[in-house]
């Protein structure tokens, strides 16, 4: 059986944790960051990694086989 490709775009995007869980960056996090549009609080959140939907799991998973 051929080894299957790791998809460059996901492997740089994603990460697997020690349970397998699949965690991700948010996003809205790279302009229009001055207080007037988005508060302290509301960038400080997006700055945090969070776990995918359960609906995405599997697609993203094929993706990154070896991560």
């Amino acid at each position: 059986m051929p080894k299957i490709k790791t998809h460059s775009g996901a492997k740089k995007r994603f990460k697997k944790t020690g349970t397998g869980k699949i965690v991700r960056a948010h996003a809205y996090k790279s302009h229009k960051l001055n207080s007037a549009l988005k508060s302290a609080k509301r960038k400080r959140n997006l700055r945090k990694t969070t776990v995918i939907d359960r609906t995405n799991e599997a697609k993203v998973a094929r993706l990154i086989p070896y991560k």
